[in-house]
């Protein structure tokens, strides 16, 4: 059973016990940092897992891309930590590399390569990427790599039709989230990621699994364990909140930020008015 992501309006920061990040792409074009750099602003937390592809090292082999919008997420991820949020990150394929820090610690954010994380209502959810479980990329590194470098270039597709949406007044839309959903061997691979990494979650006797790796928020209940993808910060626009009861639920931003920003407003009206 699948659960959907909820909107509800938004009056002020909001404060969760964990929020589960994955897939931000720093350092390529197709992240959508500014969407990210508003939700970091708007939220507090007292964990926050930042769940692997925090940085995009295959893009930025082949071109140097840093703007000063991924730097702010980057200050505003190290600002939350520097206050008190536990942050921990769990390197996946595309910042591999920091996988040879696991077992460390900087400027407060603890780097290793799987977690357990137990919610406030005492279910012990393993945290990790997901690259582990994707034959693609264990056994053909280089058909990985192509596959990336045709999905960026639909992803400035993306870009050039959300721009134009824009204009006219629509909301953002994903092409790419749109053709995921419609190609039946995607799905296919979709569904048996899924499954490999339930069974990893069961072998270690744990009641649930948080991953990120294939872009597509879910949380499903797989029999007795519980299978939560965070999704991503290049197609949806989405993270994965617990909130103080250990409710968990998937929030898409592209559809929060509107309302933040429009109650944000009256309020500023309100206080020019009293002064």
């Amino acid at each position: 059973m699948s659960v959907t992501a909820k909107t509800r309006p938004l009056r002020h920061t909001l404060h969760y016990r964990t929020i589960f990040l994955s897939d931000i792409h720093l350092g390529f074009k197709g992240c959508q940092a500014e969407f990210l750099l508003d939700f970091l602003n708007a939220t507090e937390s007292d964990f926050l897992y930042l769940v692997g592809d925090i940085f995009d090292g295959w893009e930025m082999k082949k071109k140097s891309y840093w703007p000063s919008s991924h730097q702010n997420v980057v200050n505003a991820i190290l600002k939350k930590a520097a206050a008190g949020t536990r942050v921990i990150y769990t390197p996946g394929n595309h910042d591999e590399s920091a996988r040879h820090y696991c077992g460390h610690t900087f400027d407060n954010i603890e780097i290793c390569d799987t977690a357990v994380h137990e919610t406030a209502d005492g279910r012990r959810l393993l945290v990790l990427h997901g690259d582990q479980f994707d034959a693609i990329v264990q056994c053909s590194p280089f058909l990985s790599k192509l596959g990336s470098t045709m999905y960026g270039h639909l992803l400035q597709l993306n870009r050039v039709i959300n721009a134009l949406r824009s204009m006219v007044g629509l909301p953002y839309w994903s092409i790419a989230a749109h053709l995921k959903h419609k190609v039946k061997n995607v799905m296919s691979y979709i569904g048996r990621f899924e499954e490999a990494v339930v069974s990893s979650a069961r072998a270690q006797k744990v009641q649930g699994v948080v991953c990120g790796h294939i872009h597509k928020a879910e949380i499903a209940q797989f029999g007795d364990t519980l299978y939560c993808n965070t999704g991503d910060w290049v197609e949806s626009c989405t993270a994965m909140l617990e909130g103080h009861n250990g409710e968990l639920e998937i929030m898409k931003w592209t559809e929060q930020a509107e309302l933040h920003r429009s109650e944000k407003t009256p309020k500023k009206a309100a206080a020019l008015h009293a002064a």
